[in-house]
């Protein structure tokens, strides 16, 4: 008996929005879009820091997009290939929102020293957590949809 939340191929038109794994893309969208506005609004401390946190916030929502995008429209055309670049990105996605989590953390740390109004460093903390546990999750179950394809 299969199970009817994992697939092996990659969905395509709507049905990216009922299948588990990718439905994520929507919390993805929503944490990583609150983290990009929530550091751009706080002032910067450590530039080099936070630039790598808005860059890792940028890049994968842009990426994000683009592949939601793709899959919607069915430009994938069930290809395994797809699979295996879908399974990277989340892999890729994964490190990087945890890199810059952990940045953005020991930014608002020190922000705590320098600066006392630093309630919007602590929900971005916050949300890229919450954005790093969800492209977690969706790098696990892209990997294993990856390895039974």
């Amino acid at each position: 008996m299969s199970s009817a939340t994992t697939t092996t191929a990659l969905p395509s038109g709507v049905t990216v929005l009922a299948s588990f794994p990718d439905i994520l893309v929507v919390p993805e969208f929503v944490f990583g879009g609150l983290v990009w506005i929530l550091v751009a609004s706080t002032r910067v401390f450590i530039p080099m820091s936070q630039g790598w946190v808005m860059f890792v916030s940028l890049f994968c929502f842009v990426i994000s997009t683009l592949l939601f995008l793709l899959y919607l429209c069915g430009a994938h055309g069930g290809k395994s290939a797809w699979v295996a670049l879908d399974a990277f990105y989340q892999v890729i996605a994964s490190v990087f929102y945890l890199s810059a989590a952990v940045l953005q953390a020991y930014t608002t740390i020190i922000h705590k020293e320098l600066w006392k109004n630093y309630q919007l460093d602590i929900a971005a903390v916050v949300f890229a957590f919450a954005v790093t546990l969800t492209y977690v999750i969706h790098m696990v179950f892209s990997l294993l949809r990856w390895k039974s394809s």
